[in-house]
């Protein structure tokens, strides 16, 4: 093996470049807000799944909020664990389909979407200020091209 670099060219490079931004953006927005979310004790994806099933109307399938918040069976049951272990969810199975896993939100779970979420709120409509409502548009429809894609 050579002690000489070997230069690496990418086959297109403004993708590249494009990853680099979408990445770089992607960790400076997820320290920012799950800063404030880690002083509350939970996750982003935590938070995230908790404000789901409050908008849900409290309960939902397992399933439904994998497919919703876009998480592996992994994640989804880890982040799980940890919020039924702080006492802000309970799972149970349904009556329905034994195998199939809903999960209700409690009244601290509740409570913590309650007094957390304007807060969170502001940080994203703070971290998002410097784009108008049409680069919002543009970037949330990008980002589902990318999804899809992916």
């Amino acid at each position: 093996m050579s002690d000489e670099a070997t230069p690496l060219r990418p086959i297109d490079p403004l993708a590249h470049r494009a990853l680099e931004a979408l990445l770089r953006a992607e960790a400076t927005l997820s320290r920012r807000l799950a800063s404030d979310l880690d002083r509350i004790g939970v996750s982003a994806t935590g938070f995230a799944m908790l404000v789901l099933l409050t908008t849900a109307g409290g309960r939902l399938e397992l399933r439904a909020i994998r497919r919703r918040l876009g998480a592996s069976k992994a994640t989804a049951t880890e982040v799980l664990d940890t919020l039924e272990k702080r006492g802000f969810v309970e799972r149970s199975r349904l009556e329905s389909d034994r195998r199939a896993v809903a999960v209700a939100l409690t009244d601290p779970g509740h409570n913590l979407v309650t007094h957390a979420f304007p807060g969170h709120a502001e940080r994203v409509r703070e971290v998002f200020g410097g784009l108008d409502e049409t680069e919002k548009r543009v970037l949330a429809e990008l980002c589902r091209k990318l999804d899809r894609a992916a």
